[in-house]
């Protein structure tokens, strides 16, 4: 139980606040200058707002364009919602990558992966969204919602079903000597895959700014050294 325990202590008690405050000291103030003090973004307005335009909201302003009215914010706040929400979630996909790539206690990595994924169902909404409004920034919980259910919900889901009918019409014996077997690696490249769609969606923009990746890779970088050298590592093997 030790190692569980600290794990959900560090993701929900501790990462989330200090990526919030990594994140605002480099975004909001070392690399403010290079960002741009008055450069924008434009986000879709929060679920339920609907102001006139000019009026503030948080950090924003309501603007229109090409006839829809949307929220014009600060870009360095832009990259700090980004910050907030990927800092927050523990990296539960990668966890099995590494426990396989380790030849890791399989067990061990499972329960691990199952129990971040039940907690993100509770814990990620409800705090994305307080971080986010503690940066006075709008809180897209429609966006939230959507994430968590295809996400976590969804695989968490389709895996616990597929385990149990699995193994009610093949048997235990064949779902972990043969099934898993075949499963593993077919995860691994599914998992490898999926990042490289995601980057290659984001291509133009990454091209036409390419410095936008550095900026956040910086606290998203020290935030995960901060992680490592603050967790005892775990034996894999066992």
């Amino acid at each position: 139980m030790k190692p569980v325990s600290l794990t959900l202590f560090v993701n929900w008690a501790i990462k989330p606040f200090t990526m919030y405050i990594i994140a605002t000291f480099f975004l909001g103030y070392l690399f403010l200058q290079f960002i741009g003090p008055d450069a924008v973004d434009l986000v879709k307005m929060p679920f339920g707002v609907d102001l006139p335009v000019g009026t503030s909201y948080g950090e924003g302003t309501i603007v229109r364009e090409n006839g829809v009215k949307m929220l014009e914010i600060p870009l360095w706040r832009s990259y700090l919602a980004g910050c907030i929400l990927l800092g927050i979630a523990p990296c539960t996909a990668m966890v099995l990558v590494w426990g396989y790539l380790a030849k890791g206690n399989d067990r061990h990595t499972l329960v691990m992966v199952a129990i971040n994924s039940l907690s993100m169902l509770l814990l990620y909404g409800p705090l994305g969204g307080f971080l986010l409004g503690v940066g006075q920034l709008p809180v897209p919980w429609e966006a939230l919602a959507l994430s968590i259910a295809i996400y976590v919900a969804l695989p968490l889901f389709c895996g616990y079903f597929s385990r149990i009918l699995l193994i009610r019409y093949k048997g235990e014996e064949w779902f972990k000597t043969k099934f898993m077997h075949f499963l593993t690696p077919v995860t691994i490249i599914a998992l490898l895959v999926t990042l490289i769609l995601l980057f290659s969606f984001k291509g133009e923009v990454i091209l036409k700014d390419p410095l936008t990746i550095i900026w956040i890779a910086i606290p998203l970088f020290i935030q995960t050294l901060l992680i490592f050298f603050h967790e005892k590592p775990d034996p894999l093997r066992g």
